[in-house]
């Protein structure tokens, strides 16, 4: 395999035959790399790490390394990272905690830009979209297609549903509802479906309209939650999606975006 001989690895390390392990690399004990993922070079990877395949690590990401959660011990926690992920310039990912259920996980096809942060216990879907400096505190669950633009900070605990988008230097401290674009520094909101996301992806043209109508019906008809709720179940055309929106608002422990 390709490693330089600066790399430093342990020799408890497994590493695939052809992974390509680069200059000034650092690479801990109980450390999986899989087939043809590259670490370019000054990336430091430590704890219980399992990282699949072709996934591109750019210079100086930071993968598995303890939590800067106060509560943590030093109890072994684990980081797993699928495939085909891209981790770019100085990307922070710390491994779990016995809080937590003692995991990191990030999913697969992920682009984390530069100097995003997923803390102790996050759930990364796949084909999620982290733009530069975007931050996902300890806990946070970020489902498949999410887009979160740069300079968000998710707090602890929340849950960004799948095909949201999050726009630029937006603070959230509840639910992000799936398929909804939210934007906002101090007065977060919801302004309708995630059309362009959708659109781009395939979705019909019905099922956007019936998350438009059920997204208006949550935040703009001055209705509260469970009002809202059943306004949707009588008005808005039945469709996947939208019992996904509901079952979201359902399971939501602290409140959702609106």
């Amino acid at each position: 395999m390709p490693i330089h001989p600066s790399a430093i690895i342990d020799p408890t390390a497994e590493i695939d035959a052809t992974a390509d392990i680069g200059p000034y690399c650092i690479i801990g004990a109980e450390i999986h790399i899989g087939a043809r993922t590259r670490l370019m070079a000054n990336n430091f990877v430590e704890g219980a790490t399992w990282i699949g395949e072709d996934n591109i690590f750019y210079p100086y990401s930071t993968i598995g390394v303890a939590s800067q959660d106060l509560k943590y011990r030093g109890e072994r926690a684990e980081t797993r990272i699928g495939d085909r992920n891209r981790i770019r310039e100085f990307v922070t990912i710390h491994r779990g905690t016995e809080g937590g259920g003692l995991v990191t996980q990030i999913g697969s096809d992920n682009l984390l830009m530069a100097y995003a942060h997923v803390a102790h216990d996050v759930i990364i879907g796949d084909h999620v979209i982290m733009a530069n400096g975007a931050t996902l505190a300890g806990h946070v669950t970020v489902g498949d297609w999410a887009d979160i633009s740069a300079f968000v900070g998710v707090h602890q605990f929340c849950r960004v549903g799948r095909h949201a988008f999050i726009g630029p230097h937006t603070i959230v401290t509840q639910d992000v509802l799936p398929y909804s674009l939210t934007v906002g520094k101090r007065d977060v909101a919801v302004f309708g479906a995630n059309r362009i996301g959708l659109e781009r992806r395939g979705f019909e043209t019905g099922v956007i309209e019936a998350l438009q109508t059920s997204l208006r019906l949550l935040t703009r008809a001055k209705l509260n939650t469970s009002q809202a709720v059943e306004r949707i179940r009588a008005e808005a055309p039945p469709c996947a999606e939208v019992e996904e929106l509901l079952e979201f608002i359902r399971t939501s422990d602290r409140g959702i975006v609106k």
